[in-house]
């Protein structure tokens, strides 16, 4: 079973300034929760028990999030306005932190938590990818597909042959429904591309992914692609792409966030 995931969220939010300046796009309000509490909680519906957020030393107010205020639950006791602290979140599912000390790309922020991993399989979940749906998270869609042909799974989406360049999509042999086989992909292609299936931010990974980031050689001041890594894994063990059941949402976008906002509220 897979028990453990990691959330990156040490980015910048390049694509979301200038307001990422001082409010990180993982803590942008969806209704009244921040985007990355619809993710921890995807994870923790699916049986997630461990997540390890990678930070950057300006997000501790996600850290701050996810913790108990003692300062606020003595003024509402004080208040008699205690009932108000049933609106706050605090996870069941266990949460750790650590620091991503350089923006090194989605590949380096992902290998920090090989010590956290060790030898299991693990979940990836990007805090800018929402998803909605009726059945089943998105992420315990793929591993239950994991758990049934025991290599790494990870989350597709169909896509207009426009937006294409916007994504890293895969090259595959279709094997069910919704199903494929992996065989190469591209990231972000200006032209030809492979298929019209995108890579979303959920994805169920073995272990041995963190070999093939070990390998990734960058010159300085390069990023380390997580794409890359999967590039390398495709090549020499099975992966399968699935496309995710629901609706997803790229919050790093105005017109996805939009469109979730007016979704919740209506």
């Amino acid at each position: 079973m897979v028990k453990k995931a990691i959330i990156p969220a040490a980015g910048y939010g390049t694509r979301s300034l200038p307001i990422t300046k001082v409010i990180p796009k993982e803590m942008f309000p969806i209704g009244l929760k921040p985007a990355i509490q619809y993710v921890v909680e995807e994870a923790s519906e699916a049986g997630i028990e461990q997540i390890l957020i990678i930070v950057s030393r300006t997000k501790n107010v996600i850290v701050d999030y996810f913790d108990h205020s003692l300062e606020l639950e003595a003024f509402l006791e004080k208040k008699n306005q205690a009932h108000l602290l049933a609106k706050e979140f605090i996870p069941k599912t266990q949460l750790y932190y650590t620091r991503q000390p350089y923006a090194r790309g989605l590949g380096d922020a992902v290998h920090l938590g090989k010590a956290f991993i060790g030898n299991e399989p693990f979940a990836v979940l990007l805090p800018d990818d929402i998803v909605f749906g009726e059945g089943k998270p998105a992420i315990r869609q793929l591993i239950d597909t994991y758990m049934q042909y025991g290599h790494s799974a990870i989350g597709l989406n169909e896509v207009k042959e426009e937006d294409l360049h916007k994504y890293g999509v895969i090259k595959g042999e279709g094997l069910a429904e919704n199903m494929y086989k992996i065989t190469d992909m591209i990231e972000k292609p200006k032209t030809n591309p492979p298929s019209n299936l995108a890579v979303i931010g959920r994805y169920v990974f073995t272990p041995s992914l963190f070999s093939y980031l070990d390998r990734i050689k960058v010159k300085e001041g390069e990023e380390i692609q997580l794409t890359d890594a999967i590039k390398e894994m495709v090549a020499t063990e099975t992966c399968y792409g699935q496309v995710i059941e629901g609706r997803r949402f790229d919050i790093g976008t105005k017109e996805d966030y939009i469109s979730l906002i007016n979704m919740i509220h209506s």
